[in-house]
């Protein structure tokens, strides 16, 4: 098996629902020209103001709700719509496996700027259990997250009569260019579990020796629910250019956003992204071993095709720091989880994708 790198971005054609052109062009960099050039956002923009003008509460009651776990793209989708728009948000987090210490000064930072917020907590024994049963079964520790991340801003939605959703980017077309989804104005219930849950939904655990009170934080209210309750999930990035480096600043003058005191997280050179949760850096190395591209990878990708970097400045960095293992956070991963290392050595060989990765975790084939 050999890669096929993106001749635009450092993307690997094992990066998964990527898709690259005739000429080799990930379908990624292509979107990204076409957020950029070949959207009115003057149009756009008057959808938008309809949209708030339907949803914007006259008595100062929540009208929107905002997934936030303090980083610079929520702050920033939150802040603006509060004090630029007028809109009244409640801000909504899943909290980290285990918070970072800026993690936390930065969720408390969202909340110093003047935004309400609910922090929801699950049962920590159903949590570790379900973090360490993901990485066995799935390779990938993160996935108890995702579900919180998607699904608990919908249920407190519902569950308060708010009719409106505002989350980021459009991650489906900005990080796999899937043309189907180019124009998609927002989240639907039907696209959280391809796009987010990897075909596996909370419910598929209740075969694993869950029970449904045990998994009650991370189901989603039914379908006819959240039809019914007239929810609308949005994308910013739909109706407002999307450019995470702007996002960041804006976020560190109006939520006192701070970037990794430590210069860059592991795995990478980015520094303000990815900054909540202490197994952040074991999602993005598994990911490296069944996949062979890393943390970097994905950082440079996203950074050339928005124009922060070149292409030669990319492939630098990718092999200056894909695939580094996490080793800060080893310990209290392994604490977490209650593996042995012998145990967690055991797992990673066994998602190590030996076409990909040799057996010291080395990738075998490197973007050029």
């Amino acid at each position: 098996m050999t890669p096929r790198f993106c001749a635009q971005c450092v993307i690997s054609d094992q990066r998964p629902r990527i898709v690259f052109n005739d000429d080799g062009v990930c379908h990624a960099c292509l979107f990204v020209d076409y957020h950029r050039n070949q959207i009115d956002w003057q149009a756009r923009r008057v959808l938008f103001d309809d949209l708030l003008s339907r949803h914007r509460s006259v008595d100062g009651s929540y009208d929107c709700v905002v997934p936030s776990s303090g980083g610079k793209d929520s702050a920033l989708v939150a802040h603006k719509l509060k004090y630029e728009f007028g809109m009244h948000p409640l801000t909504v987090t899943w909290a980290p496996h285990i918070y970072t210490d800026i993690g936390r000064k930065n969720w408390q930072g969202l909340i110093d700027a003047g935004l309400d917020n609910i922090l929801v907590t699950p049962n920590s024994k159903v949590h570790r259990k379900l973090t360490r049963m993901a990485l066995e079964r799935l390779g990938d520790p993160f996935m108890p997250f995702k579900y919180g991340q998607v699904i608990a801003p919908v249920r407190e939605a519902v569950n308060r009569g708010i009719r409106l959703i505002f989350s980021g980017e459009n991650g489906e077309a900005f990080y796999t260019g899937n043309p189907e989804v180019w124009d998609h104005p927002g989240f639907k219930p039907e696209d959280y579990n391809r796009q987010w849950f990897s075909g596996v939904p909370a419910e598929s655990w209740l075969e694993h020796g869950f029970s449904k009170a045990d998994l009650a934080a991370y189901l989603p209210p039914s379908q006819e629910r959240i039809a019914a309750a007239g929810i609308e999930r949005y994308f910013w990035s739909y109706f407002h250019p999307w450019h995470p480096q702007s996002n960041f600043y804006y976020a560190q003058q109006h939520t006192g956003f701070e970037p990794n005191p430590e210069g860059r997280s592991e795995g990478t050179y980015s520094k303000y992204a990815s900054l909540d949760d202490k197994i952040d850096g074991f999602y993005f190395w598994f990911g490296y071993l069944k996949y062979g591209i890393g943390r970097c990878t994905s950082d440079a990708a996203h950074e050339i095709r928005d124009g922060e970097i070149t292409r030669e400045e990319g492939v630098a960095l990718v092999r200056k720091y894909d695939g580094e293992f996490p080793r800060k956070h080893f310990a209290a991963f392994l604490e977490y989880t209650g593996l042995t290392e012998a145990e967690f050595w055991a797992i990673a060989h066994k998602w190590r994708n030996p076409e990909l990765v040799d057996e010291n975790f080395k990738a075998r084939h490197v973007v050029q």
